[in-house]
């Protein structure tokens, strides 16, 4: 990312401090993109994702208002991580063969699901894949970073995740959001989520609802950090393969 033109940005907006006192939420700024950056891969930085925030921040500090009735931690959030997504959706943050991988599980977990009328193991996925185990796993741990809606499952090999960006800023085409905030979708996940397996379920919660990272989920389930993002990475592709119709 180019830093000139961050501090460009930075500059434009650098006046809210008048209004808000943007130290005060940095802390904020720092808690989401901690909770991004843990479920993608390893070569997105942080740094980055904080310094595009903090601009997302002051942008919020400036665009608030207070008559609406919404408080400014909630607005403020939304905004952080639009910039955020922003920021990685220019940047082509996820390895082709990552979405490709991730697509093959997915697949996988629809036919097997399909055959079963069941949650498939594991062992049933990899072995359905012609795996071993453990080359599964690892698969699942390189896949950290899905997410429930993918901005780049329409990317093709030669545009990469670029086409895709084009489409999200489409206005003729449906915002993933649009899709996560209807109650029909809404509905159709909690269904989903109550036929994930009793672990898949207990990271979600754990993460989404309690808010823990992926080291004290691990704790919790006396496991290891990378075994907690290889579950978390099976859980939401279940989720995707019962949510076809939706994402």
């Amino acid at each position: 990312m180019a830093t000139h033109n961050k501090m460009r940005a930075y500059a434009q907006v650098a006046a809210t401090r008048e209004q808000i006192d943007i130290e005060r939420y940095t802390p904020l700024v720092k808690k989401l993109a901690s909770m991004m950056v843990a479920r993608l891969p390893a070569n997105v930085d942080i740094n980055d994702l904080i310094q595009v925030g903090i601009i997302g921040l002051m942008e919020a500090a400036k665009q608030f208002d207070v008559s609406q009735g919404v408080l400014f931690e909630t607005f403020a959030s939304q905004r952080i991580r639009g910039a955020m997504l922003d920021e990685l959706r220019r940047e082509d943050w996820m390895p082709r063969q990552t979405r490709r991988n991730s697509r093959q599980i997915e697949d996988a977990i629809h036919k097997l699901e399909q055959q079963l009328g069941r949650a498939p193991l594991e062992s049933e996925i990899a072995d359905y894949m012609d795996l071993p185990l453990e080359q599964y796993q690892e698969m699942l741990g390189e896949c950290r970073g899905i997410s429930l809606v993918h901005f780049d499952d329409n990317a093709d090999d030669e545009g990469g995740s670029a086409n895709q960006v084009e489409n999200v800023a489409d206005d003729n085409s449906p915002e993933p959001v649009d899709v996560l905030a209807s109650d029909a979708f809404r509905s159709a996940l909690v269904e989903a989520i109550k036929l994930l397996p009793e672990r898949d379920q207990l990271v979600m919660s754990l993460y989404y609802e309690q808010e823990l990272n992926l080291k004290e989920i691990g704790a919790v389930l006396g496991v290891s950090e990378s075994r907690v993002c290889q579950l978390h990475s099976q859980a939401i592709t279940r989720l995707r393969s019962r949510l076809r119709d939706w994402v």
